[in-house]
């Protein structure tokens, strides 16, 4: 009897999620990634196939879990919303993010730098920003036909992927959406949607107020000996509103 002999089994190839580091190294640094990360997902809210991440780990080729890169942010075009462990360009149709933000800390090394470009390039990134805001200083590399070529002059670039605008001022960096309003920083963000929140139930209050101070009139003015049709007329109802009020 001829036995058959099996051929080695491939191991499974492990893409980690994490390497254990913080994902910023301090307050400045985090607050600019947050502040990028969450405009530009605002900006993109009503559009299902913008994917914007902070700090994910990137494997653009299945099997090498090596090549692997966290940009600070990163966003994909053409990809749906939701949460993921990784990004495996694999398991999305081959898409590269389109456009990486860099925020320096003072742990990046000019090596890592030029690792980091060297990846984004390699591997399809279209627009590449670092930003160091200690030293207020803002680069930028765009696709050309021989790869990312530097951005020359960086104040109020406008990015043709995302259409925001670059503007680097003394105090530092601004960057505005399409409509020409400017980024928000996350207090600003909270401050916001908590004063949305507030007039919200405001409104939802006075429209509950209103619709009980109707109900009340109509018992009163039927009282009044007035007709539905006087009632419905009076108050800005259909005669089948004030028959349903009226019974209730």
């Amino acid at each position: 009897m001829v036995s058959q002999i099996q051929p080695p089994t491939q191991p499974k190839v492990i893409y980690p999620d994490s390497d254990g580091q913080p994902v910023a190294n301090n307050t400045i640094q985090f607050g600019w990634i947050v502040e990028i990360k969450q405009n530009i997902e605002w900006l993109f809210a009503d559009d299902p196939n913008v994917f914007v991440a902070g700090d994910l780990f990137w494997y653009p080729v299945e099997g090498r879990n090596k090549i692997v890169n966290a940009p600070d942010v990163m966003v994909v075009l053409g990809r749906p919303k939701g949460d993921r462990l990784c990004y495996q360009q694999w398991k999305e149709e081959g898409v590269a993010p389109q456009v990486v933000f860099e925020i320096l800390s003072p742990s990046n090394t000019q090596t890592e730098m030029d690792k980091k470009l060297l990846f984004y390039d390699r591997y399809g990134v279209e627009e590449y920003y670092i930003y160091d805001p200690d030293r207020n200083n803002l680069h930028g590399w765009l696709r050309g036909e021989d790869g990312l070529d530097v951005i020359p002059q960086m104040e109020d670039w406008v990015s043709p992927q995302l259409k925001i605008r670059f503007a680097p001022l003394p105090e530092g960096l601004q960057l505005y959406r399409p409509d020409g309003e400017r980024f928000l920083t996350y207090t600003e963000i909270s401050r916001n949607a908590e004063q949305e929140r507030q007039r919200a139930e405001q409104e939802r209050q006075r429209a509950e107020l209103a619709e009980q101070a109707t109900r009340d009139a109509i018992p009163r003015l039927l009282q009044m000996n007035l007709s539905i049709e006087q009632i419905a007329q009076a108050l800005g109802l259909s005669v089948e509103e004030v028959q349903t009020l009226a019974q209730e």
